[in-house]
């Protein structure tokens, strides 16, 4: 045998192509099998190889495409939570401008009951004087700019007390109405836009029965 792979490889070296066939056909006989069946158990070869190739390149896109498709669902709830974290903080300072603008107004109420009592007890020896003349004009340009915001004074005196617009601050034994009558407004109360604003502070009625 290892005669004829020498004579095979004498044959190539000595340049004689024939001869190098010739040899080479020898020698894959001699290894039990011919010359194209080896070139077939090679091609087989190189065809698993390549299928291996192909399944590895799959599982490779597989995996990205999985990768990718994490990415963008993190991606959706990274937008998702950014836009509710926005709508909350816009709800939130529309929130705290609304109780500020609520207890600048609650303020200027509190002015307005001032220029109300001023008005109210007025002497009678300083009555059509240019300065109580000012002094009412101001209280009436003063409950107009309110009344132009929407602010509204409540009534009350006579009616059920409603704990809903108004805090009782006194009771008072009375037969003359019926138990839980409100029979004085103390301080009155404001809505803005149908909403409470400040309640109004009353004294109600209590019978013994």
């Amino acid at each position: 045998m290892n005669d004829k792979k020498n004579g095979a490889e004498q044959a190539q070296t000595n340049g004689n192509p024939e001869q190098a066939e010739q040899a080479e056909q020898a020698s894959a006989a001699a290894r039990g099998g011919t010359r194209a069946e080896e070139r077939i158990a090679a091609l087989d070869t190189e065809g698993l190889s390549v299928s291996a190739q192909i399944e590895e390149l799959t599982e490779q896109l597989e995996a990205a495409e999985q990768r990718a498709s994490e990415a963008e669902a993190g991606w959706q709830r990274a937008r998702a939570d950014y836009q509710n974290l926005k709508r909350r903080s816009e709800e939130q300072r529309a929130e705290w401008a609304g109780i500020a603008g609520d207890r600048l107004l609650i303020r200027v109420l509190d002015l307005a009951d001032d220029f109300d009592l001023a008005v109210e007890h007025i002497p009678e020896d300083a009555e059509g004087s240019p300065w109580v003349e000012g002094i009412t004009a101001i209280d009436r340009k003063l409950r107009a700019l309110l009344e132009a915001e929407g602010i509204q004074a409540m009534e009350g005196e006579g009616e059920p007390f409603d704990p809903q617009t108004q805090q009782a601050i006194s009771y008072e034994d009375t037969d003359d109405v019926p138990d839980g009558t409100v029979i004085k407004v103390l301080q009155r109360g404001f809505t803005i836009n149908d909403r409470v604003l400040r309640p109004s502070l009353v004294a109600v009625a209590r019978n013994d029965d």
